[in-house]
């Protein structure tokens, strides 16, 4: 198959929602079509204890949670699909952001009951300042929710996108008897037993149809009959262009836990959603079409197979081929280096890839020479940018639980912060150790994964931070700043790129410094400096 015919074929997408909406069962459920797996884990059965596909750490299996974002790939209708599947828990939304680097579109997934929540705000405004094309799945309509065209204003209003129904529900709940598909006229009814089977749709080209009565009954097929009319009154005829700029949202509805509406999903989506596209670099525009290879790395993981102490950098592929063994330029570091084992996946399954082209996701074994952010071409000079680090929101000293284990105590806080799982400052007064985390769970995830992947342990003590601050001084030698040095010792660190950070305690005190000193430049987040 040609170049260009394999990036046409490939989708790249991640999908996001708040916790609980049914993120993780609804991409099991499209790997299920993919022919990926034979039977999806029953997600929320406690019976079976079968965490699902895309879950890989122990720690998300015990809390239900996913908290890394994992990578899974299968090939349906001859198109290539990589999704990432990504945390929807808020104290894993940086690990969310620096994914959102690496998609060419995304699904918004909304439970029925809940609506709109405040974390789906966060992460599809991100996607609106990035113009990434979005599609809508409301969720869980087998349970009683909120009423359809209530939705569809919620998401107008809330997430500030102009939608337009691709499906329509018949009934909801107890009443729910089905969906009706506006995109392919075709009516599919729900039976609440096709977890596993793939339900068939009739075609109805005309809902005039007296037959539609005598299936749904009279009731429900005038209900459907005024509601189609009135969609196609009020809401946008769908426009793949538009939908391509980010200027429109496509909306299905479903159950993802009784595979219902899933397969209309894939299946316009597949149609629809764009195919790899170009990439802004500090440079230049970078299209994916390009011969010369250029990728970035988004994502670290260490450990995803405890047997073997690996680490995988995740690339996304932006132009070119990535070919086994040839040598690539690690443009930070300004090194050629060769992989003789790059790995496709599928969650914790991995094979050895030959080839990937503009749009896959590769995992390359990394000894510690990557971090996120990072570039690899064919020589040429290129930096992807948009991969930002924020201020920690909390901030605790770490204390070394086992004395004889210090050695894998600081190997292993070395490696998740180089995951970007939370960081690292040290105190230049005293040496001592403080992790900054996004949220409060991070803490637990930082602890479980230390104990059981590094055989280290780790207490915890609270520290009164407010905010991080990276120290830019307009002159190192001026008396200012070694003032500010001296005053301020006591609240100063380095991050794990040796950058001088000031740990502030308050609003008032990060005011009060920079009236005080107005030559040192704070800033509250750092690009990753290499």
């Amino acid at each position: 198959m040609s170049f260009l015919k394999e990036i046409e074929r490939r989708r790249t997408f991640g999908i996001i929602s708040h916790p609980d909406a049914g993120k993780t069962t609804l991409t099991e459920k499209l790997l299920l079509f993919g022919g990926a797996i034979q039977e999806a884990g029953a997600v929320k059965n406690n019976k079976i204890k079968k965490g699902a596909t895309s879950d890989f750490m122990e720690i998300e299996r015990q809390r239900g949670i996913s908290v890394a974002t994992s990578v899974l790939a299968f090939i349906y209708k001859n198109k290539k699909i990589n999704i990432l599947d990504t945390p929807g828990h808020k104290d894993f939304a940086e690990d969310t952001f620096r994914t959102l680097t690496a998609v060419d579109s995304v699904i918004v997934v909304i439970d029925v009951a809940k609506g709109v929540e405040p974390q789906t705000e966060k992460l599809v405004e991100v996607c609106r300042m990035r113009k990434i094309p979005m599609l809508v799945f409301i969720n869980k309509l087998d349970r009683e929710g909120k009423d359809a065209f209530d939705l569809l204003d919620e998401v107008e209003q809330k997430l500030g996108l102009r939608v337009t129904p691709m499906s329509f529900p018949i009934g909801m709940g107890y009443d729910f008897k089905g969906i009706y598909n506006i995109w392919e006229k075709k009516l599919n009814l729900f039976s609440g037993d096709n977890k596993q089977n793939i339900s068939k749709g009739v075609v109805f080209d005309d809902l005039a149809n007296p037959k539609l009565d005598k299936i749904i009954g009279e009731k429900a097929a005038g209900t459907l009959r005024e509601d189609i009319e009135l969609i196609t009154e009020v809401y946008p005829e769908f426009d793949r262009t538009e939908y391509l700029n980010g200027a429109l949202q496509p909306v299905f509805f479903g159950s993802a836990l009784n595979n219902f509406g899933v397969k209309e999903l894939l299946d316009a989506f597949i149609e629809i959603a764009p195919s790899p596209q170009p990439k802004k670099a500090e440079e230049r525009l970078v299209d994916s079409k390009e011969k010369e290879l250029t990728g970035f790395v988004f994502k670290i993981h260490a450990n995803m197979d405890p047997k073997h102490r690996d680490r995988l950098a995740f690339v996304k592929i932006v132009s070119g081929v990535f070919r086994r063994n040839s040598p690539y330029l690690h443009v930070r570091n300004g090194k050629k280096v060769k992989f003789s084992s790059p790995n496709a996946f599928f969650a914790e399954k991995k094979e050895i890839v030959e080839e990937s082209f503009p749009g896959d996701i590769v995992g390359l074994h990394d000894t510690g020479n990557f971090k996120i952010g990072d570039t690899l071409t064919e020589g040429e000079i290129l930096n992807f940018k948009g991969i930002p680090s924020f201020s920690p929101e909390h901030f605790r000293y770490v204390n070394n639980a086992d004395p004889m284990k210090s050695k894998q105590l600081a190997k292993g806080l070395d490696q998740l912060m180089d995951e970007g799982v939370a960081q690292l400052f040290t105190l230049d007064m005293n040496g001592r150790k403080v992790v900054g985390t996004v949220g409060a769970l991070q803490y637990e995830v930082i602890q479980y994964r230390l104990e059981h992947e590094y055989g280290a342990k780790c207490t915890y003590e609270n520290l009164s931070v407010h905010k991080a601050c990276w120290v830019e001084p307009k002159d190192i030698k001026n008396d200012e700043f070694k003032e500010f040095k001296r005053v301020k010792q006591r609240y100063l660190a380095k991050d794990k790129e040796g950058q001088l950070v000031f740990l502030a305690d308050s609003e008032f005190t990060i005011q009060m410094t920079q009236s005080k000193y107005p030559s040192v430049k704070l800033h509250f987040t750092s690009e990753f400096k290499g």
